[in-house]
């Protein structure tokens, strides 16, 4: 069946590009079609008390999304006179200020604690307007509502806000990505002229690759939504792990060509011949991925299907495009050669394998140091941090922390049952608690002797609505500080001992949630990427010992790379060390496989494991060190201009993991393998064949497929 498809290709090499373009006209439509998700929060599991709550504040109290509009030195008629002009923004549901509660005409310092705390600055110079919204922070309505907004303000005014943030988030992400997807492209260009032998090879690998990943982009209509930290990375992951298949296929495609006079018959052994260990090569990187999936974040289930899907898609067009592509250009790719300008290898092998018991033993005492300082890494979990403090949001952020001492709002929503006199006690029980700055709540401002009848209805329902009750809770800290973290467990404790049903959310509590999810799902994630790739690479090598030392290597690869933070002093976003430990796992550990199994290859060739050992180390390093060369390229420009720090991080890292889990497999993996080998004869089916004459010249690396 794979031998007629192979010919069948190389035969309708026309029509494959013909219809490959056409089917770039809805992939391209899917793609701008896809709701792009900007608020990471929203991605925490549904049963949490933090997102019950948040389906409260946006179902009942319209509340989910709100900002807090600083004013400075404006008169108090010409706020008023702002709050109404944003009441009428659509999307806009409510702007409250202290006319909402008071006359305008009574001066800021007579009125009572508890609105001119909540509504007036420390130094009396600022106010405050809250504005909710009618849907959800990250919606499209939301955030166009925000853009109005700040087209209506001067430069007295300061706008903060998680919806705020979230918006800016779009903003940048939206203008950096196709500088990511541009640098990327160019920089594995560059990578390619060097490592390749053709000056027009790495333009038709790009084109290839470039086809895939708008077929995956325009799949994502499919799944709903993806976040903006998968848009952002997804084009430049799946540049720099699916190349390999396509060097894979151009490698088997000129050995085939020796033994072929039609370049056609050539072609269609040559995808014949790959279609195998392509197959077994994307596994481990799908499975790798496909753990991303089990994440309670499902930051993670996001990342991983597209991703997933990518290399689906990758290795279906290397198959099927990429050969149409060759064909039709091969004049031109083999017209316009040079020589490559990765070096041999063969004098560091020598070296390396001569002095193989030390290296063997470095590979062992690195484990120490390295588990040590990837476990001691400082991370951060507060989203804003992640973002240049010159942005709009943040700027309104640090004045909301210096004006009014407030830095993050709980929202507690109670049973709207709760007698007047034990809301009143646990309010007060709640203003003791430390850190807390101003509590806004219905009492407060009409106060327990007044009947519900007395009060506006609009007034009413900024606090009570549907069997509710809300409780606007203002804090010093900043969410993800520990200092908040426990205060929210002190308030937790409070609330739940006067309603059961109570819960606390907003920012601070999403956040503290996320930090106690994040543990788990870093050690879930790992387990879960090294079993499935353990199981594959025990499958294809009939082994239980060849596995362990595989992913040992790349996971001592892993281990350092995330150390590195902890030696430089770096503090890092939470989602990079999980995002790593899978990816650059499934990405990379396709090196350790190659050069196994071309170790393999030889000892059936009848080498002894001396001589094995050379020709695989020989034959397989080019390859492994071009591969680790554009997935460094694909990922380090964008490291170097991002400024969002989630996105700079895990390009950083996987940059940086790729080159380490090169170096990893030439001068650590190699030596083990050559000490382990009699071990894996012992414990592997097939790993000998002494039928087999030696082979009296080293293999190509093309040979290694």
């Amino acid at each position: 069946m794979i031998q007629r498809f192979a010919h069948w290709i190389t035969q309708h090499t026309k029509l494959i590009i013909i219809v490959s373009v056409l089917l770039l006209i809805p992939s391209i439509i899917g793609a701008v079609s896809t709701y792009v998700n900007y608020d990471i929060l929203s991605y925490l599991p549904q049963d949490l008390d933090s997102t019950k709550g948040q389906e409260v504040l946006d179902e009942t109290f319209h509340n989910a999304a709100s900002s807090m509009l600083i004013v400075e030195n404006m008169p108090a008629k010409d706020v008023d006179s702002l709050k109404e002009k944003i009441k009428e923004v659509p999307g806009v549901n409510d702007a409250i200020w202290v006319s909402d509660i008071t006359d305008i005409t009574v001066p800021g310092e007579i009125l009572p604690d508890e609105i001119r705390d909540v509504f007036y600055s420390q130094d009396g110079n600022s106010t405050m307007i809250l504005v909710k919204y009618d849907n959800p922070g990250a919606s499209k309505e939301t955030l166009d509502a925000i853009g109005q907004i700040r087209s209506m303000l001067n430069q007295q005014c300061f706008l903060s806000g998680l919806s705020v943030i979230v918006k800016d988030t779009k903003d940048l992400a939206d203008q950096e990505m196709p500088i990511y997807v541009g640098l990327a492209v160019l920089l594995s260009m560059v990578a390619m002229m060097f490592t390749m032998e053709s000056w027009v090879l790495p333009v038709v690998f790009l084109v290839d690759i470039g086809f895939a990943i708008l077929y995956n982009f325009g799949t994502n209509i499919f799944l709903g939504q993806v976040s903006y930290v998968t848009k952002s990375i997804a084009a430049i992951l799946q540049l720099g792990v699916t190349m390999d298949y396509s060097i894979f296929l151009i490698d088997r495609y000129e050995e085939e060509k020796n033994k072929f006079p039609d370049r056609k018959e050539a072609m269609s052994h040559a995808i014949q011949r790959t279609f195998t260990s392509l197959s077994g090569s994307s596994l481990t990187t799908i499975f790798g991925f496909l753990a991303l999936r089990f994440m309670s974040l499902t930051l993670g289930m996001d990342i991983g299907l597209v991703m997933a899907k990518g290399v689906v898609l990758g290795v279906l067009t290397v198959i099927i495009l990429l050969p149409a592509l060759i064909l039709t250009f091969d004049k031109p790719i083999h017209r316009w050669r040079h020589r490559s300008l990765v070096p041999q290898f063969d004098g560091i092998n020598r070296f390396v394998i001569k002095h193989h018991r030390v290296f063997a033993v470095l590979f062992l005492v690195l484990f120490i140091p390295a588990f040590y300082a990837q476990s001691h890494v400082n991370m951060y979990y507060n989203l804003d941090a992640s973002l240049p403090d010159t942005l709009p949001s943040i700027v309104a952020t640090n004045k909301l922390k210096d004006d009014f001492n407030m830095s993050s709002t709980h929202f507690i929503v109670v049973d709207d049952s709760l007698p007047a006199s034990k809301l009143t006690q646990m309010t007060s029980d709640i203003e003791k608690v430390d850190g807390i700055e101003s509590v806004l709540s219905y009492n407060k401002f009409v106060g327990p002797a007044f009947p519900d009848d007395f009060i506006p209805e609009n007034l009413k329902e900024i606090c009570k609505k549907d069997g509710y009750q809300l409780l606007m809770v203002n804090s010093r800290y900043r969410a993800a500080m520990d200092e908040e973290n426990a205060q929210i467990e002190q308030l937790n404790n409070i609330v739940k001992s006067y309603d059961q049903s109570a819960v606390i959310t907003g920012e601070g509590a999403l956040t503290k949630d996320l930090i106690d999810i994040a543990d788990h799902d870093f050690k879930m994630t790992n387990f879960i990427s090294i079993l499935a790739i353990f199981i594959i690479v025990a499958v294809c090598f009939k082994s239980i010992t060849i596995p362990i030392v595989v992913v040992a290597a790349i996971e001592l690869a892993i281990f350092i790379n995330e150390g590195i933070p902890f030696l430089t002093g770096t503090v890092i976003p939470f989602i990079s060390p999980t995002v790593i430990g899978c990816v650059q796992l499934g990405a990379t550990v396709d090196y350790a496989i190659l050069l196994t199994t071309r170790f393999k290859e030889e000892l059936h060739n009848g080498h002894d494991r001396m001589d094995a050992i050379r020709i695989a180390a020989n034959a397989s390093d080019r390859s492994i060190v071009s591969s680790a060369l554009v997935l460094f390229c694909a990922t380090f420009g964008v490291s170097l201009i991002s400024k969002i720090e989630i996105i700079q991080s895990i390009c950083a890292m996987l940059a940086r993991g790729a080159i380490i889990s090169a170096v990893v497999i030439v001068f650590l993996l190699t030596p083990v393998l050559l000490c382990c080998e009699k071990i894996f004869a012992k414990t592997s089916i097939g790993w000998r064949k002494s039928s087999a004459k030696p082979s009296e010249h080293p293999a190509s690396p093309s040979q290694m497929q």
